[in-house]
């Protein structure tokens, strides 16, 4: 029997996905990146999941696209290509739209769109031998769907040196610049991921999905109408609080 390319398992309003394509280091192929999606928009409408873990099996978190794929994504298969877009730039936004917290465990090579994925999400943390890389330029492609998030967390500097050199950085450089909340020994990622999501999962989920969507919303905004959400949301507090109460 096949084995599924992405595993599912709920502990106490923690949902735990795990990117199954180990032998491939979890790269991204269709049917794993439409999984994704899948899971991430189910979550999203089951009342009962408060927060989200997602890593890989084996020795990597994802080493990003499967090149494999590549063959078929040519100027000629134009509708192949453009759903091949579609679909990594939706499971890219899903992440930061979701109500709940989803926290990353980078347990080895993230690359690509795999270190893109991760950073999607609201929280990194990673093993202490995690490596990290957008080497899309040295296989004469580009970071581009993942370019955006990017530029958004490190600044352009930062971001064109990872995407133009595509040199891989450690985890302790990937804390440094921004990338990773967090790092801690590789025996200890599991255990101290668990924990973080079941605190996460612990608080209010309303004033936890209002805490996400007002810091994706400001994240962009100048000053003024940042602080004008602010106090729209901060109107809205006694109105979610009351719901807890009950």
């Amino acid at each position: 029997m096949t084995e599924p390319v992405l595993l599912s398992e709920d502990r106490d309003g923690v949902r735990h996905l795990v990117m199954n394509r180990p032998e491939k280091l979890n790269a991204l192929n269709f049917a794993l990146t439409e999984a994704l999606v899948a899971a991430f928009e189910a979550a999203e409408a089951d009342g009962a999941v408060r927060a989200m873990i997602l890593t890989g099996a084996g020795r990597g978190f994802c080493a990003g696209a499967d090149t494999s794929e590549f063959k078929d994504l040519t100027p000629d298969n134009r509708d192949l290509v453009e759903r091949r877009a579609a679909l990594t730039g939706r499971l890219h936004a899903v992440v930061p739209q979701l109500r709940m917290p989803v926290v990353a465990l980078v347990n080895g090579h993230a690359m690509g769109g795999g270190a893109g994925l991760a950073l999607a999400c609201d929280y990194v943390m990673a093993a202490d031998s995690a490596i990290f890389a957008y080497p899309e330029v040295r296989h004469g492609i580009v970071a581009a769907i993942v370019m955006a998030s990017l530029v958004r967390q490190v600044g352009r500097k930062i971001a064109f040196d990872l995407v133009a050199t595509g040199r891989r950085i450690d985890a302790a450089e990937a804390q440094a610049l921004g990338l990773v909340n967090r790092v801690v020994p590789a025996a200890a990622l599991a255990d101290e991921g668990a924990a973080l999501a079941a605190s996460l999962a612990a608080q209010s989920p309303q004033a936890m999905a209002e805490s996400k969507k007002l810091l994706q919303a400001v994240a962009d905004l100048p000053l003024q109408e940042g602080l004008e959400l602010g106090r729209q949301t901060n109107a809205r507090m006694r109105g979610f609080r009351k719901d807890d109460a009950s």
